[in-house]
């Protein structure tokens, strides 16, 4: 699980209920009210297929899943350390010699251009049919993000909306104080649910939706650059400088210390 996600649901959830505690709100007003709820969700709801087609709310399931579930990515390290050792096979053997390798790849995305680069591709072809894959895993990330950022948008406006509702419900009766004020409550509690679901929920699962889509679009460009390299023909240490740069200065660290201690880049060094 996205242990993040749950901690800020928890959180998010927990300040809500603490805090209407604290100023002695009644906190069955947030159970025993569902037009709030209907108009807030299911109002929420309709915009998003207003203002999306079809096959694009089709993925708020698996959008879903992607902020609660942890994403699986390569291990930066453990990627520059397998690109030693390619390049290091490549220049004892050449290119067809990590055609045993492609088999062992994972990752659809590396295993397509080790491919490429095997099957004698001109370097700028591998290139560009890479960048453009990159490029359309941006967009459909990008398309999915702005679900979850248009329905934050929608939401605390549709809390305004159902507290208005509320009100004239109120106001047909204006006979029964006691009445009319737990109906003025409860008219309220719908713009306290537009603006919690729209800036604790939508935006907010909309920007991790963002952080992932960098995160997995850095390590495919990792990617691009040490299959570039293979097919250059660089040596072990070129490569390892090269694909530094997408480490972080521990990761970066973390590496050298390895390396220090004969770790991978020493045997890819002493095996060429």
């Amino acid at each position: 699980m996205q242990i993040s996600t749950i901690i800020g649901l928890i959180l998010g959830l927990g300040s809500l209920i603490f805090g209407m505690l604290l100023k002695g709100a009644p906190l069955i007003n947030l159970v025993n009210n569902p037009a709030a709820y209907v108009i807030i969700f299911v109002g929420t709801a309709a915009t998003i297929f207003m203002a999306f087609p079809m096959n694009e709310v089709k993925r708020l399931g698996k959008l879903f899943k992607v902020a609660f579930v942890q994403q699986k990515l390569m291990d930066k390290k453990d990627l520059v350390g397998m690109f030693m050792e390619w390049a290091s096979i490549t220049r004892r053997e050449g290119l067809l010699a990590l055609e045993s390798k492609v088999e062992e790849i994972d990752h659809p995305f590396l295993r397509n251009g080790m491919r490429m680069i095997i099957d004698g591709n001109d370097q700028e072809f591998v290139q560009d049919v890479l960048m453009e894959d990159i490029n359309a895993t941006e967009e459909r990330h990008r398309s999915g993000a702005l679900l979850f950022s248009q329905a934050g948008m929608y939401a605390p406006t549709l809390g305004v909306l159902g507290a208005v509702v509320g009100l004239i419900a109120a106001m047909a009766d204006l006979t029964d104080l006691e009445k009319l004020s737990h109906a003025i409550a409860g008219a309220f509690m719908a713009t306290l649910l537009g603006i919690f679901s729209g800036y604790v929920l939508w935006h907010p699962i909309a920007t991790k939706l963002k952080r992932l889509s960098k995160a997995e679009v850095e390590v495919k460009l990792m990617m691009v650059e040490g299959l570039l390299s293979i097919q250059s023909g660089v040596s072990t240490i070129a490569i390892s400088q090269k694909l530094a740069v997408f480490l972080t200065p521990t990761e970066n660290a973390k590496m050298n210390s390895e390396e220090s201690s004969g770790g991978t880049v020493g045997e890819a060094v002493a095996s060429e």
